[in-house]
């Protein structure tokens, strides 16, 4: 391709979105190796600790294209576009409102399900990584790491 030749079709999907169809792709293969393997051994408890995080690795690549959590270096930047205080709360908070509402989900199949079943242990360590996501965005509100690349530019003055 050319420089300045814009990828067309397929191409251009692939172009967009390659990140988050690799990490789905990859979550699809540790369900269907999990769907065959035996729990008990340790490649099987690997398989299903593996779908709960590239689950949500995937989710969180997903959903912080779409969503915002006002002062979160985790989610993309904000356009004010609301027209009633209750819109613009829906969507300084989509994020976390969203993954709030992922999780009580969650909750509700998990409680339905043996946790020491199969299935039940990988729905279980989805809600932890749903908890530790929504805990992130939460945290990268107020939250600041010396050297990190997404808080550098947020970091408050030094007192001099």
């Amino acid at each position: 391709m050319s420089a300045g030749h814009q990828p067309r079709g397929w191409l251009r999907f692939w172009a967009y979105h390659s990140l988050s169809l690799t990490v789905l792709a990859v979550t699809v293969v540790w369900v269907l190796l999990y769907w065959r393997s035996d729990p008990s051994t340790h490649w099987g408890s690997f398989y299903g600790n593996a779908i709960a995080d590239w689950l949500g690795a995937y989710v969180i690549i997903v959903v912080t294209k779409y969503l915002h959590e006002r002062g979160s270096t985790e989610s993309r930047p904000f356009k004010d576009r609301a027209k009633t205080p209750f819109m613009k709360f829906l969507a300084e908070h989509s994020l976390s409102l969203f993954l709030l509402a992922a999780l009580a989900g969650l909750v509700i199949v998990y409680s339905g399900m043996d946790p020491a079943g199969k299935w039940g242990s990988v729905v279980g360590n989805t809600v932890s990584q749903f908890v530790q996501l929504l805990g992130l965005v939460l945290f990268t509100k107020k939250l600041f790491e010396k050297g990190s690349r997404e808080t550098d530019a947020r970091r408050p003055p030094r007192a001099e």
